[in-house]
């Protein structure tokens, strides 16, 4: 057997060599970078009502995250939230495989922030005023996000086929 093959065949070189939190803040910034990026689209084609700075609402005023200062001060909130929630999923979810607890994942963050701290913390409306239409763009955006960041990162510490020899068959 080649000296090749040996080494190929050493526990230590068939390790994931990934570092899942570093891989998460990657996910989750590149997360709040297409899907804030596509929030920001949809609220000025008037799909949705809700400020696509809207998780700045507290801490700053209305009228500036209107501006587009305070629009790309919101994205750059939307991209530290996307942080966060996949360091959390990293954390809780990641050994989950498929498409599907990323869905829930986003779910649950819809659910949070649209029926529950949203309306407290005075980011938007409760649910029962929104339009239909920021209703399902809202949700069908966050599903999307939770889907990149839960499936991103399940698929990276759960694909087993990435972590075999070339030649193997």
């Amino acid at each position: 057997m080649s000296k090749k093959r040996e080494e190929s065949r050493d526990p230590e070189e068939r390790r994931h060599p990934t570092n899942p939190w570093a891989f998460s803040l990657k996910i989750g910034f590149f997360a709040g970078l297409i899907w804030g990026a596509l929030r920001w689209i949809c609220y000025s084609l008037k799909f949705t009502t809700v400020l696509p700075g809207f998780i700045a609402e507290p801490f700053f005023q209305t009228a500036y995250l209107k501006t587009g200062w305070g629009m790309l001060t919101g994205w750059a909130c939307y991209i530290l939230f996307s942080l966060a929630a996949a360091v959390i999923y990293q954390f809780t979810l990641s050994r989950l495989k498929g498409p599907w607890p990323g869905v829930l994942y986003g779910l649950l963050w819809w659910c949070i922030i649209f029926i529950f701290a949203g309306p407290m913390l005075g980011m938007m409306k409760g649910v029962g005023l929104q339009g239909w239409n920021t209703l399902y763009t809202e949700l069908s955006i966050f599903l999307l996000w939770g889907v990149f960041i839960g499936y991103s990162i399940a698929f990276e510490f759960t694909d087993e086929s990435s972590r075999e020899p070339a030649k193997a068959k």
